[in-house]
């Protein structure tokens, strides 16, 4: 028991209905005395009116003001921090116990479902994310985009559509965006009105507060599948061919440096995650991220995550500061989840000072311009060496560039796989392996295409692969995806 239950003390219970034998009650226009067998009232009694039946219409205005009432009452009837000690199916039997107590008292008309639909939104309210639950725990969902208390989109499909999920108000949107960044140890308010954090699942979640964000508080959820997917189920989406993914299978496998670029929302991420099952299981991987939400399924890996200064503007570790660390644990790849500053010159030289097999992100829009803005990261960090050093850094370090895009109909592809050979003067040189070619569309808008090999039987990596021993099966995805 947690408090005082309603119906009990200063709140009445509503009446119950009495059989038909019974006798009459007493009515106010005759003034008939009661029953002989009911007990005497005190002098000047008069019992509470009850109140009228609400009847609600779920979902409707008047739906979120009796979750408002309810919420209300619950929160004064329950003892929150008793509530805390228990476990999550306890805790949401004794919230449902109490919600249905307050419901009878207010005498609100609902149907069963509507009632289930209300108990557990008020549940979600005190225990979980709120609004978002349902969301969440939905796996087709890739994106959840929240802008202000009244407006919901959600990404399906790689389209994006409007819910009918709303918050009560900005101040409980507010609310559970606070509970959620409180629990990796960051906060927001007006103070800090950006910030970066993730979910237990891993998902990744960006909050923007007033007054930066004028409509209310903004949150941004990139959900993560349940099932991680792995290469062969790129291959089923047809984001990758069979031999292409094969080819990756080996560049993964036998250590080259790799650099994954593509646009917001073209699969970076996932790609990376898929790639890494190709490093050996005796390997030590150190992972560094703004918010981490890698997945490595290897048993060595050592996760690091950048932190925000605090409330007196002190205490930031940067990504730099993670890069540059893990150079002293002893790493044997170095993953970055983004490159998207100064630390790109750290992994760089990493990359060249024997850490091979190393990966990262970054955001571009094509192999080439991916190494344009490495070399740009490079020189806003304030390093002032010579464009053709920073080239040569550039092309001694990164092996492969994997080009990802997400299409005009929502569809993800690897649209490049990129070598960089060398420097020739101060030119860049790079090679495709693999394109990916678009033919047109079918009558349902979807894009169509095909992934190509470009003919080359003997990539730049050929050496790294002989090594590794894996040259033959190279040679055979190459072959075969030339003959297509």
């Amino acid at each position: 028991m947690f408090g005082k239950r309603p119906g009990a003390g200063d709140v009445a219970a509503p009446p119950r209905p009495k059989p038909a034998a019974s006798a009459p009650a007493p009515t106010p226009s005759t003034g008939a005395p009661p029953p002989a067998a009911a007990a005497p009232k005190p002098r000047g009694y008069e019992p509470p009116p009850a109140p009228p039946p609400i009847a609600v219409d779920s979902r409707s205005e008047q739906y979120y003001e009796i979750k408002t009432t309810i919420f209300n009452a619950l929160i004064d009837t329950i003892d929150l921090a008793q509530l805390a000690q228990l476990d999550a199916e306890s805790a949401r039997e004794e919230i449902r116990d109490i919600v249905n107590e307050i419901i009878a008292i207010k005498n609100v008309v609902m149907s069963i479902a509507e009632q289930e639909q209300l108990l557990g939104d008020i549940c979600n309210d005190v225990l979980g994310y709120g609004p978002l639950e349902p969301l969440l725990a939905r796996d087709d969902i890739a994106d959840i985009m929240v802008n202000g208390a009244e407006r919901v989109f959600i990404e399906v499909g790689g389209k994006v559509q409007l819910t009918n999920i709303r918050f009560r108000d900005n101040a409980q949107l507010m609310n559970i965006c606070q509970r959620i960044v409180s629990q990796i140890g960051r906060r927001v308010d007006e103070s800090s009105p950006i910030c970066d954090a993730r979910l237990p699942d891993g998902s990744r979640v960006n909050v923007i507060a007033p007054p930066l964000a004028i409509d209310g508080p903004t949150l941004t959820i990139r959900k993560f599948k349940k099932d991680k997917l792995k290469m062969a189920d790129l291959v089923r989406f047809g984001s990758i061919s069979p031999e292409g993914a094969t080819v990756l299978n080996v560049i993964g496998n036998c250590r080259c440096n790799v650099l994954i670029s593509g646009g917001t929302g073209s699969g970076k991420t996932t790609l990376l995650n898929t790639m890494t099952a190709f490093i050996d299981i005796d390997e030590r991987v150190i992972t560094c991220e703004d918010a981490a939400e890698l997945q490595l399924q290897q048993p060595h890996v050592v996760r690091l995550e950048t932190r925000p200064p605090n409330l007196e503007g002190t205490g930031e570790i940067t990504m730099r500061d993670l890069v540059k660390n893990c150079l002293r644990m002893r790493p044997e790849r170095i993953i970055v989840g983004e490159v998207r500053g100064p630390e790109a010159f750290d992994l760089l030289q990493a990359m060249n000072t024997g850490h091979d097999g190393s990966m990262g992100t970054l955001h571009a829009n094509s192999p080439r311009e991916a190494l344009q803005r490495v070399e740009s990261m490079i020189t806003m960090g304030g390093y002032n060496l010579p464009s053709k050093t920073i080239r040569e850094m550039v092309t001694g370090a990164i092996d492969v560039i994997v080009q990802a895009a997400r299409l005009r109909d929502g569809s993800r592809r690897i649209t490049h796989i990129t070598e960089v050979i060398g420097l020739e003067g101060d030119v860049v040189i790079t090679q495709d392996l693999f394109l990916y070619e678009i033919t047109g569309e079918d009558e349902h808008g979807r894009v169509k295409g095909r992934h190509v090999s470009t003919g080359i039987s003997r990539p730049a990596f050929w050496d790294r692969a002989r090594y590794y021993n894996r040259e033959k099966e190279l040679l055979e995805a190459l072959e075969a995806a030339a003959a297509k």
